[in-house]
């Protein structure tokens, strides 16, 4: 287990590039396995989800040629379906969350799919209803027997379009059902389906490899069957999550931050919540930059009630950033309820802020008040482990802020989401060792 030693109150200053988009690449990744011809995928981040995802597929029998830093090439023309049965196979996609994914495309164009109990962060339930049921209203057979070691298996031999109303909008859920339905037969409309930018992403990908999906950006998404897909070219989007995390370091360590490249018009409402905390920020371009501030100052409702930030389908808030908005409020003036809907476990780690110093009221397993510290009494260094990618970034984030010198064990979580973090903090002012 590895760890991060970190020397905490050094101010910042320099630029930051986001690397490719985690939640993105997972599903980009999986859909390669569509088609026999050769997919290019720029902006790979070399993230270890993602790269547990590409050895998966080269087990698979997908070629994979890296043709530059972040850009590969996938060719999935010999793909050996029989690994499917052995025991590398299930240790390696129960270990990554985003194998789920494998699903979708396997069942279009294989017909059939067998998937472990996929693993991830321990963030709380995150059921699969809404993968099966999407599965099983295009015709697929679904069996889950725990006595053959756990697997979900899927027959698929006859995949036929159909209406389909999801039971939530899952991000996850959305994607692999849509690319089971790219060659199912007929007309299959997806109602209450996601529409984060990743999805979009995901959508004309597919429609460039000659798929025909409309209402791309929607909850109603309307895919008409084909009987084959072919080779594409495609860059995936920064990362957003990480683009929000750095304006939260930026306003912690009262550093001066250009975020570069960021794609503005695909992040959303995330730069008008953080300003809602008091931080500013300029556009330039593409670029976002964040000056050094002493102070901010969270905002109230019009009414004067506490400001509540809260996470739901986008385009609301992504729940991937609320424990970076959390730890940002620790040093803000003013008060701020965090609502975490969609995950029982995830604000779990504020305890070990309050250890630091924090003033945080943890109500229930998903609500959290932060009493701002505006900066009156510094964070002190502790050592403390990441229980998971977001809040293992929180908690580097809140390090960073504090006195004295910080360990975080652990930080193969944040290693997951987060593509050398430390170097590239480094790079512009920051003291993190990895141990």
């Amino acid at each position: 287990m590895a760890s991060f030693q970190i020397t905490g109150g050094r101010k910042l200053k320099g630029e930051l590039n986001p690397q490719g988009a985690k939640n993105e690449a997972l599903q980009i990744l999986c859909a390669v396995l569509l088609t026999k011809e050769p997919i290019t995928i720029h902006n790979i981040p070399g993230i270890r989800d993602v790269n547990q995802l590409i050895d998966l597929l080269g087990d698979l029998g997908v070629w994979v040629t890296k043709i530059g830093e972040s850009s590969y090439r996938f060719q999935a023309s010999d793909v050996n379906l029989d690994y499917l049965e052995t025991d590398t196979y299930k240790r390696k996609a129960a270990a990554l969350r985003g194998s789920v994914m494998l699903l979708g495309p396997m069942l279009a164009r294989f017909k059939k799919g067998r998937i472990p109990r996929p693993g991830g962060d321990k963030i709380g339930r995150r059921r699969l209803d809404t993968h099966f049921l999407g599965f099983e209203k295009l015709g697929a057979q679904f069996n889950y027997d725990a006595n053959d070691g756990g697997y979900y298996q899927v027959d698929a031999s006859n995949l036929r379009g159909t209406y389909m109303l999801l039971d939530e909008a899952s991000v996850t859920g959305t994607a692999n059902v849509l690319m089971a339905a790219v060659m199912a037969e007929g007309t299959t409309q997806i109602y209450n389906a996601a529409c984060e930018p990743y999805l979009q992403q995901l959508s004309k990908m597919l429609n460039s490899m000659g798929a025909k999906i409309t209402g791309v950006g929607s909850n109603l998404l309307t895919i008409e069957g084909v009987s084959e897909l072919h080779g594409t070219e495609h860059t995936m989007l920064p990362d957003m999550i990480e683009i929000g995390s750095f304006i939260g370091l930026a306003a912690m360590t009262q550093s001066e931050i250009t975020i570069k490249n960021c794609r503005i018009p695909e992040l959303g409402i995330i730069p008008d919540q953080f300003r809602r905390l008091g931080i500013q920020m300029e556009f330039r371009g593409d670029d976002i930059f964040i000056p050094a501030q002493e102070r901010y100052q969270i905002e109230s409702f019009l009414d004067g009630g506490m400001m509540t930030v809260s996470d739901s389908p986008w385009p609301g808030f992504t729940p991937d950033l609320l424990s970076i908005v959390l730890v940002t409020a620790v040093q803000a003036q003013g008060t701020l309820l965090i609502h975490q809907k969609m995950f029982e476990s995830r604000l779990f780690f504020v305890d070990k802020l309050i250890d630091m110093g924090a003033q945080i009221i943890l109500c229930d397993p998903h609500r959290a008040t932060v009493v701002g510290l505006n900066r009156q009494i510094p964070l002190k260094g502790i050592r403390m482990s990441s229980p998971d990618i977001r809040a293992g970034v929180a908690l580097l984030i809140a390090a960073m802020s504090a006195q004295g010198t910080s360990i975080i064990d652990n930080i193969e979580q944040i290693d997951r989401g987060y593509q050398n973090i430390d170097t590239r903090l480094n790079a512009i002012g920051a003291e993190i060792i990895r141990l």
